[in-house]
């Protein structure tokens, strides 16, 4: 059975999803003739194929068909592949927008971590018993898959597993990350040589002898910009664009409230009390709520980049997304990250680090500079303990040079 009875039916259809697009801002003028080129020719050729266009609409299928294309044009076949899948994908998210059921794009396309089989009780210790979070468990289960893949490689089997075998592992890591990756890979192996201890699959506990790097506490000074640095980065971005209105936003968000790039990605529609003027975030780390009032430019920011930048028809709540379909939120801090050294770079801003928490330590240390409540900088930024703000103490040197003591003759 076709999709569409008459031509006149996928035309209409055709006509719907180009305003799908059009409303979400997902393509560029320049790409639309080539999308309804390519979706044609599926269309035709499952026509003459007597194939169901929309149960088609996944990737390996869409390669058969331009695969086959390829073939009768006598084209690259990669690059027909390529082209297919951009417009097809695009097709395939504007019907679903519409309410038509198509398959997953891809097979075994889960937003849910599975772990490989042999750690999967790892994974269920962690989970239960340790309370670890998705994000954890799936850090830590990346870890010793890797830990898994070194022994392999040295034709070792896990029984007997030696000292020596974690040593030399570690001493690998130590050569490729950094002191503080390493003491991180350090935790996972002693957590797993306790879960294997506990279910009987080590005879001894190896996990108290597992050396760990040693790394001080605030050994080194928190990164941060200067202000003015900040506002040329604000100024540089374009705003005459839906990615510039998003980044813009994001950023001002950042640098106004000193955000962790984890509660910004976090923030939903429904975070936004537009009467109140206040705004709801959620801490990531520890779930605790805390409501922070609407300043008028972010709320300028934000009205300008729901109303002209933010995806009409996005098929989630949160409020930034990805400007490329199928618009899915923003998920990784490495997200932050980009938008801030490329806009950095146009501004002419440089600098050692530029990491998402940079606005968040910018923001601390002008609060510190304008003698804000040590407990309210405490509230704003989520930490627990008054202690944690001494961290920002020592990247507020104006304030420290006025504290010097004299040098004894």
């Amino acid at each position: 059975m076709h999709s569409e009875k008459t031509p006149s039916d996928f035309e209409t259809r055709l006509a719907k999803v180009q305003t799908v697009w059009r409303d979400n801002r997902c393509l560029k003028p320049s790409s639309l003739g080539q999308y309804l080129n390519w979706i044609r020719r599926f269309h035709h050729y499952c026509m003459a194929e007597a194939l169901d266009a929309d149960e088609q609409l996944t990737r390996a299928r869409v390669n058969i068909f331009a695969q086959w294309y390829a073939r009768q044009r006598r084209i690259d076949a990669e690059h027909a592949c390529q082209r297919a899948q951009s417009a097809l994908r695009a097709w395939a998210l504007g019907l679903s927008t519409l309410g038509v059921k198509v398959p997953p794009w891809q097979a075994g396309m889960d937003h849910v971590f599975q772990p490989e089989p042999r750690l999967h009780d790892f994974a269920e210790h962690l989970r239960q018993h340790r309370g670890n979070p998705e994000g954890t468990i799936k850090k830590k289960l990346t870890h010793i898959h890797s830990f898994l893949g070194f022994i392999g490689a040295q034709h070792r089997l896990m029984r007997p597993l030696l000292l020596t075998d974690i040593d030399d592992f570690l001493m690998e890591c130590s050569k490729r990350y950094a002191r503080t990756t390493t003491a991180d890979i350090s935790c996972s192996l002693r957590s797993y040589l306790r879960f294997l201890l506990a279910t009987g699959e080590l005879s001894s506990d190896l996990a108290p002898s597992v050396v760990t790097p040693v790394i001080r506490r605030y050994e080194q000074p928190l990164r941060a910009l200067p202000w003015d640095d900040v506002r040329r980065i604000l100024a540089a971005i374009d705003r005459n664009t839906p990615v510039g209105l998003r980044d813009y936003t994001v950023l001002l968000l950042m640098s106004s409230y000193g955000l962790g790039a984890g509660e910004v990605i976090r923030l939903t529609l429904d975070d936004i009390d537009w009467q109140a003027a206040t705004l709801s975030v959620m801490r990531p780390k520890t779930g605790v709520a805390f409501v922070l009032p609407l300043l008028p430019a972010l709320a300028e920011a934000l009205v300008n980049y729901l109303k002209h930048g933010r995806p009409r028809r996005a098929p989630t709540r949160h409020v930034f997304l990805s400007m490329r379909a199928p618009h899915h939120p923003l998920s990784a801090s490495s997200a932050i990250r980009h938008m801030l050294v490329g806009h950095a770079r146009t501004a002419g801003v440089t600098a050692a680090y530029l990491g998402s928490h940079v606005l968040r330590h910018t923001h601390a240390c002008r609060q510190m500079e304008q003698e804000t409540s040590p407990k309210v900088l405490s509230d704003i930024l989520g930490h627990r303990s008054p202690e944690s703000l001494s961290a920002y103490v020592r990247i507020a040197t104006e304030q420290l040079r006025q504290l010097p003591l004299p040098v004894p003759r």
